[in-house]
């Protein structure tokens, strides 16, 4: 019997790469999100096509409910939605700030509290949430998305904790430098910010080193996607999963490193 899957954030990016990965593999995939039209070619793929807004109740209670309706079940849920609102802490409405979170936290977390009593009821489910090494250094310029991402750590270390005994098993995923669409939202973003003002030249720096690091071979959604299916498939998956390779080193150096001689390495980069 083919397993039931729920991928959050699925019109782009690692929720498409996943989504299409998981439906090869048998899985019996639902993919939500905003842009529904965007996701046709997943449903000419085989997948169920559900509208998605993770900061919309009723929008994240009716997915789940169609889901359920359908199938009786949830196995997986793929908690992928997420965007990046950068710019200088000084410079970011707080209102942008609190859509961060509604965005990369407390979406997620209402629609995992919808699929816990049902995964619960049926013995177990697996829980992947999708995190960032953002959520274990941060840059300047990228503050509110970094910290999203930091509280979303601590949740899932928690929610692992609490949930295990029921037979639920909560994975992070944490890619590095991939190239998707997020990149040109969150630069977008940047500059609307803070591409003027006291803080631009910083600005225009992060954004050249970002460019720079998206070209230098940085892996597509794809490697993310492989990640999903291995945290997805193991019989006792780790906690964290680290990807490419390359994130996996700098989240060895966050650790290795002293504050301030990561501090000093950052803003000689980039002439803070």
């Amino acid at each position: 019997m083919a397993k039931i899957v729920l991928v959050t954030g699925a019109s782009a990016g690692i929720g498409w790469a996943a989504a299409e990965l998981l439906l090869r593999e048998g899985w019996t995939v639902y993919a939500g999100a905003r842009r529904v039209e965007k996701m046709r070619p997943l449903e000419a793929l085989g997948a169920r096509l559900l509208p998605l807004d993770v900061t919309d109740e009723a929008s994240v209670s009716a997915a789940l409910a169609a889901v359920l309706a359908k199938e009786g079940r949830l196995d997986a849920l793929v908690n992928n939605a997420g965007y990046g609102a950068h710019g200088a802490i000084e410079d970011v409405p707080l209102a942008e700030a609190r859509r961060q979170f509604e965005v990369n936290l407390f979406g997620l977390a209402r629609l995992t509290q919808l699929a816990l009593p049902v995964m619960r009821g049926q013995g177990g489910g697996r829980i992947v949430n999708i995190s960032s090494i953002a959520g274990k250094i941060t840059m300047p310029t990228g503050g509110w998305y970094h910290a999203s991402k930091h509280a979303l750590e601590a949740y899932s270390d928690a929610l692992r904790l609490e949930t295990a005994q029921f037979g639920i098993r909560v994975v992070l995923v944490e890619p590095g430098p991939i190239r998707t669409e997020w990149d040109n939202t969150a630069l977008v973003n940047l500059e609307k910010y803070s591409g003027s003002g006291v803080y631009a030249p910083l600005v225009r720096r992060v954004t050249e080193k970002f460019r720079a690091g998206y070209r230098s071979g940085a892996p597509g959604p794809e490697a993310v996607a492989k990640v999903i299916l291995k945290a997805l498939q193991a019989r006792r998956p780790a906690a964290r999963y680290p990807v490419p390779a390359k994130a996996a080193l700098i989240i060895f150096l966050k650790w290795l490193l002293p504050d301030a001689l990561l501090d000093w390495g950052i803003r000689k980069a980039l002439k803070v």
